[in-house]
């Protein structure tokens, strides 16, 4: 028995995805592209997909689990749960016009036609603000619509903003944010939950290690309260003494946002010889 998960079968998400799974200890071979391949030493399949049929196969059970962008999930509107985000491959979704009109707020867009491939989510937008506007759905190459005449504007997903100003195009407003989520279906059988189970356990141990640092210092004995407030740890930090008397070796976690400021902290309370590590794996 395996877990049939579905990922984007090319593209930055799916070595995204691929790497989330190498991290979790699972190794795939998938090297001659093969759209189905087997974990050697997890009881795990991997399914290679167009990200916005992923949604489908895993409403109808082809696929258990998958790995998508939220924002498919949105658009295709199945019967699914998202089970967890994970954190990478972030995105917005956002209005963006001829770089030349003269944007008066989402007002702008009564009765003008946006060109988009997600029009589920552009239609409950608009819907929500009370704003009639017209919809046209294609596939692909959106930032175009406008410069071919097709429409006033579009509704894309939007990075760093370089292909809308290669197109003549200004965004004005983001709509919604989205990110990689992992999907499954509204019931699975208890063996497979089993499995993804095991597999959101090690996820969530690789999460945490992202997280947070291994920090280890040395610090005179009478500064060693102080510095253990600042280290809390995940318990309680280590304190050895250190052969030199009046000094102690202090072992802890260190939070990845709260590093520098903890640093300078340290500093003035007479820590030296910090050294900050990487964590490969952190279970709580």
């Amino acid at each position: 028995m395996s877990l049939k998960i579905a990922i984007q079968k090319s593209g930055r998400l799916s070595e995204k995805s691929l790497g989330l799974l190498a991290e979790c200890g699972i190794k795939i071979n998938n090297g001659d592209r093969k759209l189905k391949a087997e974990a050697k030493n997890f009881p795990v399949e991997v399914l290679f997909l167009r990200d916005d049929d992923i949604p489908q196969y895993v409403e109808q059970g082809v696929a258990d689990i998958g790995i998508l962008g939220e924002n498919e999930v949105w658009e295709k509107d199945k019967k699914v749960t998202v089970v967890r985000k994970l954190g990478f491959a972030s995105c917005k979704l956002s209005l963006a016009i001829p770089k030349d009109e003269k944007y008066t707020g989402l007002g702008y867009f009564e009765g003008k036609k946006i060109a988009t491939s997600y029009p589920k989510i552009l239609e409950k937008f608009f819907k929500e603000k009370n704003i009639n506007v017209i919809i046209e759905e294609i596939g692909g190459s959106v930032e175009i619509a406008t410069g071919i005449g097709l429409a006033d504007a579009i509704f894309d997903i939007v990075s760093s903003g370089s292909t809308l100003l290669m197109n003549g195009l200004k965004e004005v407003e983001v709509v919604t944010k989205s990110e990689a989520v992992l999907i499954s279906g509204q019931s699975l059988p208890k063996d497979k939950q089993e499995i993804l189970d095991k597999l959101l356990f090690r996820m969530e141990a690789t999460k945490k290690a992202s997280e947070n640092k291994y920090i280890l210092l040395n610090a005179p004995n009478a500064s060693v309260d102080a510095i253990r407030k600042l280290l809390p740890g995940m318990k309680a930090p280590t304190i050895l003494p250190l052969a030199d008397e009046g000094w102690s070796s202090i072992h802890s976690v260190i939070g990845e946002d709260d590093f520098w400021e903890v640093i300078d902290q340290l500093k003035k309370n007479g820590a030296q010889g910090i050294l900050v590590v990487p964590i490969e794996k952190m279970i709580l």
